[in-house]
This record gives C-alpha cells, structure tokens and sequence, in this order.
C-alpha cells in the first residue's frame, strides 16, 4: 500500500514515525475513518468538521484542509482502491515520554484499506465496562482506543460483531465503532450525545432521513436493557452504513432486520445515488 506520511508517498514498508511520537506513546491524536465509493470519500466535510473539533480539545494543528484532500484523492488513486476504507490520523509528532505535549510539527497520515465484509445481521454483546460521559474525551474521536481494543476482544470472543456499552449513569451509550439505534414504543431512538456517544456522521445522516421520509426519530436516555428488548434495532457507521442487529447477549430480536431498519437501508442506497456529499 501507498500511503501519505506528511507531505509526502511513502509505501506502507517504508514508512517511519519516531518512537518518541506522542500518539505511539500516549495516544494522543485523532483521526476520521471515511467510507470510499467509486473514488470519492463519502461525506468529507462532515468528517473534516469532526476532525477539527477533535483536534482543537487536543490542541493539535492539522494541515489545510485542501492539502489533506488532495492527499486522500491520491492516495486512494494510487492504491487503484475506489471503493475502500479511507483513514485519516493526526497526531501530537515527537514529545516528552511522559503526558506533556511538545511544539513539534504534528504527524499526518493518510492510509486506506480494504473494506469489511459486515454480515446482514450483527450479533452484539453489552459489555461490563462502561464509557465516562463526562471524561475529558467524551464526545471526541482520538486514537485512545485501548478500552475498545478490550471490548471487542471480549465480544468476538463470545461469537458476536460488536460490544456495546452503557455509561457510567447505566444508560445505552454506543459500540467500539458505531452508534445505536433502537425502536421503542413505535418510536425510533438513538442515544443523545450528553449520553457520551460520539457524534457519528452516518448516526446523523441517518437521523436526517429517517425525519425526510416520516420516520419518527428521537434522541433519548434509555436503559441498556432497551437494546435487547428493543422490537427492532441497528448499528451505523461508516463503514457497515446501517446493519440491523439479530440478537443480543445471545437472545434473538423479534425482527431482524425490521421494517423501519429496511426503510432506512433503502433510503440510503437511493442517497448514495444522488450525491457523496450529503
């Protein structure tokens, strides 16, 4: 693979980050992962704005917006991968080995990769561990995944796709990569963000159709175990789009994928047909 390694092509063998880079040694950095189609990175300024607002709590300084773009297209073109995974990382560049962070230049990389092949139905499991909705990270998309790291071990490990998590107040929060929809009493929820959650782009463009084609949707505090007695539930991201939930902690849903999941997935095909950019 070809990559971006600031500013310039570099193979994947060749590329070289200092041992001293703060997002090796403390995770501090931030990245977007963007779903590819045809070539083009599907809803870029969506994922740019979230990569800014991530990297300003950190305090780290991205290069122009042009210049990563340009980059992501000719990665993706030199890779001859137009439908692909698409990732682009900031990181604090060289420091201290310790938390303080230094002056120096950030790094940047921009990398794609093969896309996942999500089965119909995700089978999840909730998990013991919780997301802190008022730590100081809550809401941003960093490179400290450590605890999904954890999580998700702990779920294939059982046979499922995904672990999902409650918040430290016991309330549905979101998976190690994507966001939750559930229907409840006819109405169709998702976690707000003061639950912790990250503001996924796919979970609000999903909430926008599901408004455009009468689909009441609402963002509400639930119980984790609305998940499991939801009548119908789904995951989204960029990469799995939306993908209903078959069964939690082993119990199947009654409807898999339902109705409303269904509407959504149709109404998304027909967005991609209209525009990348939505």
């Amino acid at each position: 693979m070809i990559l971006w390694l600031n500013g310039a092509m570099v193979s994947d063998s060749e590329a070289r980050i200092a041992p001293s880079d703060h997002g090796f040694l403390v995770g501090d950095g931030v990245f977007e992962t963007l779903r590819v189609y045809s070539g083009v990175p599907f809803a870029w300024d969506r994922h740019r704005l979230r990569l800014e607002h991530s990297a300003a709590a950190l305090n780290l300084t991205l290069p122009r917006d042009e210049i990563l773009r340009s980059a992501a297209n000719d990665v993706i073109a030199m890779n001859a991968l137009p439908d692909c995974r698409l990732r682009v990382t900031i990181t604090g560049g060289e420091s201290s080995l310790g938390s303080d962070q230094s002056s120096s230049a950030p790094t940047a990389v921009i990398a794609v990769g093969h896309l996942t092949e999500w089965p119909l139905k995700a089978s999840v499991v909730t998990v013991q561990w919780t997301r802190n909705e008022r730590g100081a990270t809550a809401g941003l998309k960093t490179t400290s995944y450590a605890e999904n790291v954890r999580a998700l071990a702990s779920a294939k490990s059982q046979g499922a796709e995904e672990a999902i998590f409650a918040n430290t107040r016991g309330e549905l929060c979101e998976g190690t990569g994507s966001n939750v929809f559930v229907l409840q009493d006819g109405v169709l929820c998702t976690p707000p963000l003061s639950s912790g959650c990250l503001a996924g782009v796919t979970r609000a463009i999903t909430i926008e159709l599901a408004n455009r084609i009468g689909i009441t949707c609402e963002e509400r505090e639930m119980p984790l175990a609305a998940l499991a007695g939801a009548s119908e539930a789904f995951l989204t991201s960029s990469t799995r789009e939306i993908q209903a939930i078959g069964n939690v902690d082993g119990m199947s849903l009654a409807s898999a994928p339902g109705p409303i999941t269904l509407q959504l997935q149709s109404a998304w095909r027909e967005l991609l047909s209209t525009s990348l950019e939505p």
